[in-house]
């Protein structure tokens, strides 16, 4: 699907209050495209706010010094919001990602659109924008400023570098493309770093995270003559370490790092009961959307997420056995 960018840039011309949203347990695509899109509808001269169901993770901070991120119940209730008239949707396209902000999205009378690069989506009653060979939301923020002949500024260039980074694992992905590599040049160009962002990410741990990550590989297990990694985060590692749930994130792509290894599965038990899911997969036969569609989840052929709220072990052997199933 191809995005019809003229109809994109007369939607936001054509209005003039926005609220942008994104998903739960938010990650730096989610966070850096939706700041990257209020510096454009900013500049624009657009009324903006930002309102996600969750707090932005003490680590992703950085991205908004401004503190433009406000979360739904703390800094914003329901009321706040009745006069936007667009209400966007960022990097995501499932009502079971939104959390509490789903009724916001149910219930507004602004019009409503998405902007994703997400496999599916659910109809939300919403405008689509939506291009599933974009590596990264944050690109489709970057093609948004260009039709919208926005020049991208040191404030828009930093999330949106971190967004589009990290939804390629720094480039390395297969699916990283020509033009989204001219695009990061872009951002560099109007001031994104990319070795501050990098340091911010990934070498500002705390020691408890290292200690949960030690957790996390130490229960690794390979099957499948080592083709599959999976492990589990327990609400136990949690307090033994004093860690986030947070502190989690991109700890499965170190599962990948076993040579052999073409697919991997974490669990991760939520503080409010459940596991969240992850697949990740670099062989062509696992394919992470279907199966983490099998749980109510989503997302690309190579990383997918889903929930379930089974118990663990219930929740381990009906994951795993489906990722069997399509490994062999």
């Amino acid at each position: 699907m191809s995005i019809n960018w003229p109809r994109f840039t007369e939607l936001v011309r054509s209005h003039d209050r926005f609220l942008l949203t994104s998903h739960i347990r938010p990650d730096c695509d989610a966070l850096g495209s939706e700041l990257g899109m209020a510096g454009v509808l900013e500049a624009l001269g657009k009324n903006v706010i930002i309102v996600n169901a969750q707090a932005t993770p003490p680590n992703l901070a950085f991205i908004d010094p401004d503190k433009k991120l406000k979360t739904l119940g703390v800094d914003v209730e329901p009321f706040h919001l009745e006069g936007v008239e667009v209400l966007m949707v960022l990097d995501t396209s499932a009502w079971a990602q939104l959390g509490t902000m789903a009724e916001v999205v149910r219930s507004t009378k602004a019009h409503k659109a998405i902007l994703d690069h997400h496999q599916g989506e659910d109809d939300m009653g919403a405008e689509l924008f939506k291009d599933r060979t974009a590596e990264a939301t944050g690109r489709l923020v970057v093609e948004a400023a260009h039709h919208l002949g926005v020049k991208l500024t040191p404030e828009m260039a930093k999330p949106l570098f971190a967004a589009i980074a990290t939804d390629t694992g720094w480039f390395r992905f297969n699916s990283t493309s020509e033009l989204t590599m001219r695009y990061a040049g872009d951002l560099i160009e109007a001031g994104a770093v990319p070795s501050e962002i990098y340091a911010a990410l990934y070498e500002q741990d705390s020691l408890a995270r290292l200690q949960l990550r030690g957790r996390i590989l130490a229960r690794t297990k390979t099957e499948l003559e080592g083709r599959l990694a999976h492990t589990a985060v327990l609400k136990e590692d949690f307090e033994a370490t004093g860690a986030l749930p947070s502190d989690t994130e991109d700890v499965i792509n170190l599962t990948l790092g076993i040579a052999g290894t073409e697919a991997a599965v974490i669990l991760v038990e939520q503080p409010a009961g459940g596991f969240k899911i992850s697949f990740r997969s670099r062989t062509p036969k696992v394919n992470c959307n279907e199966i983490a569609a099998l749980f109510g989840g989503g997302g690309h052929k190579a990383a997918a997420g889903a929930f379930s709220n089974a118990p663990f072990a219930e929740a381990q052997t009906q994951v795993l056995d489906a990722v069997r199933k399509a490994m062999r």
